[in-house]
Formats: C-alpha cells, sequence, structure tokens
C-alpha cells in the first residue's frame, strides 16, 4: 500500500465560467452616503463636487501638493488634511495661502476632509466650492480616519463574484457548501446550525477578495433567510436566535457534494487535498458523497473540525501515512512488528 505525498489538485471553479466584477469609481455623493455616519463625516459649505469621481480606493495627504510640488500628486483619491497640512496653511499669509491651497483645487481631486474637526478657513472654503469640490470636516484624528476610510474603500473597489450555495461559519471555519440542486446544502446549512454555527448566506454567495483573503456575505435583504424544500423560507433568527447569523465570514473550505455514484472517484485518504479557484485564490476544497441515510451534516462538520487541525498545523492524514512509512521500514530491515 503506498500513499501519495500532502498536495494540492487544483479544481479551477469545476470548469465553470463565472464573472467577476469590479467598480472602476465610486462617487463622492455615493461616499459620504455610505460611509457618512461610519467616518462621521459632516459637510462644510455648499453640496458640491458629489458627482466626482474616487478613483483610487485609498487617502491621500497633500502637504507636498500644497508646498509646491505636484509630480506624484495623488489627485484620484480622496484628500485629507491634517494636522500639518493646516498648520502649514495657517502660517501663510492670505495671500500665498488661497494661491497654495488653489494648486489643488485646480485638479480633479474628489473631495477633501479635515481632521479632528476643524474647518477651513472661510476664503478656502470658497475657492473649493467655487472649484465644485466638496469639504467634510470629522473628529477623528487623521491616522484613524485614514485607515477607517482605506479600508472601505478597499472593500467598495474588491473584485468579486459569486457561487451558489450555502455559506456557514462552524466553529469559526467559514464553509461554503456547494453542490446540485436537491443534494442537501440547505439542509446541511440548518444541521450546522443546530450545532452552534452561524448562517451567513443561502443560495447566492457574494465572494469578495478583500487583501489576501476571500471574504463571504449576502445580498442585505436576504440575509438571515434559508429556503427549506417542501417548508419555505425560514427566518433563522427566529428559530435559532441572533448568534446564528453572520453578516460575513473569511472563507476558508469548499466542501462540494457530489453523487454516491461517485463515491470511488473521490478521495479516501485524505492526504492529497483539492483547491477550489476563486478569485486567484486557491481554497481547499473537499468531496463528500451524498446519499439516502448518511449523515452529510455530521461529515461535514468533522471535516471542519478536522480543517482547524490542519490549519495548526496537525495533520491527521499525514501522521498515519508517516506510521505505515515507518512500518514498512521496520518490515524492510528485519524488525517488522
Amino acid at each position: 500500500m503506498h500513499l501519495a505525498l500532502n498536495s494540492a489538485t487544483l479544481q479551477p471553479d469545476m470548469g465553470k465560467k463565472y464573472a467577476r466584477k469590479r467598480i472602476s469609481h465610486l462617487t463622492v455623493g455615493d461616499f459620504f452616503e455610505k460611509h457618512g455616519e461610519a467616518l462621521k463625516l459632516e459637510l462644510q459649505g455648499k453640496a458640491v463636487g458629489f458627482d466626482r469621481k474616487i478613483i483610487e480606493p485609498t487617502v491621500n495627504h497633500p502637504g507636498l501638493a500644497l508646498a509646491g510640488f505636484l509630480s506624484y500628486f495623488a489627485y484620484k483619491r480622496v484628500q485629507v488634511l491634517g494636522n500639518s497640512e493646516q498648520s502649514y496653511l495657517n502660517k501663510r499669509d492670505k495671500k500665498e495661502r488661497i494661491l497654495r491651497f488653489s494648486t489643488i483645487c485646480e485638479r480633479a481631486i474628489p473631495c477633501i476632509v479635515t481632521s479632528r474637526k476643524k474647518t477651513l478657513s472661510p476664503e478656502l472654503l470658497k475657492v473649493a466650492n467655487n472649484a465644485g469640490i466638496a469639504v467634510f470636516t470629522t473628529p477623528m484624528v487623521t491616522m484613524k480616519f485614514v485607515n477607517a476610510a482605506t479600508l472601505l474603500l478597499e472593500n467598495d473597489f474588491a473584485q468579486s463574484t459569486t457561487r451558489h450555495g450555502c455559506m456557514v461559519d462552524f466553529r469559526g471555519v467559514g464553509v461554503l457548501i456547494m453542490g446540485e440542486s436537491g443534494t442537501g446544502k440547505s439542509e446541511i446549512a440548518i444541521g450546522l446550525l443546530e450545532r452552534g454555527g452561524a448562517l451567513v448566506a443561502d443560495d447566492m454567495v457574494i465572494l469578495r477578495k478583500v487583501g489576501n483573503e476571500i471574504e463571504a456575505h449576502a445580498k442585505e435583504f436576504a440575509r438571515g433567510f434559508i429556503e427549506m424544500r417542501g417548508i419555505g423560507i425560514i427566518n433563522v433568527a427566529n428559530i435559532f436566535g441572533l448568534g446564528s447569523i453572520r453578516t460575513q465570514k473569511r472563507l476558508d473550505l469548499v466542501i462540494t457534494l457530489k453523487p454516491f455514484s461517485d463515491l470511488n472517484n473521490v478521495d479516501r485518504l485524505g492526504v492529497s487535498r483539492k483547491a477550489y479557484r476563486i478569485l486567484d485564490h486557491d481554497i481547499t476544497n473537499v468531496e463528500i458523497p451524498v446519499a439516502p441515510g448518511r449523515d452529510t451534516t455530521r461529515l461535514v462538520a468533522i471535516t471542519c473540525l478536522e480543517h482547524q487541525l490542519r490549519s495548526v498545523g496537525y495533520d491527521m492524514a499525514n501522521e498515519f501515512n508517516q506510521r505505515l512509512l515507518d512500518k514498512m521500514a521496520n518490515e524492510n530491515s528485519g524488525l517488522g512488528i
């Protein structure tokens, strides 16, 4: 008997084509509407420039641009005036202050945010508004605002795609259950909820590439609902409590439900792991055959726990493999057990 070494076999989206989405820009109006409360933004002056476009998902300090160096001015980003920029402007006389500030307002910047609840002087606010640029203020300190705004913008601009299945957070493992219609995905999800899991999405799972991770969530109107054939739509929170719902979760594991006729074609030993490719990320993929009378929910739960062990460096299949190799080596050397 020979066991293969641990390796990953790539399953590129199971041979199917899935559309990828990524926005090219976000308008200032959308940015303010979506994130104004989280970033504690308040409008200064006139409500102008809300149709201007944020093209790059980050924030820029225009200190060098205010000083006259515009060669590498990141004008496509939200511009934040922190203590240093505001102190620099305040130390200039009125004529020079307006001239310096006008240099950045002449560019196609999306908007300006002043931190620490400081406001622009009336003459600078007039320059910005006349140029069609919205000016906001926030009580947040500069770096806290920059970090928070960057995370929100990266989420807005992240690549996304969809999959048909159920996404559940089971004991910290984000598992996407996929398979043909009628294989029992929703029933398995309900079984995991009974074991303490939390539902992320049912039927249509939205997946986004955030940094080096794939994050799953549901459309807001469908969050917390799951469809059970023969029963109908179930409000998960009403039955299992609010703790049974997660708004989003990192994707750690994909489980593909297969017909029982494929039993001999799936991995029996667990030494060689397949990978499912989503948005250029390889996610561990385990195939589980489904048949009447088989407790598939328990198998999915065990697979999640086994994945947890692998994530902390313990591989049960490799341990068995090593024991077998040691036994074979002892037998060959005449020290058979």
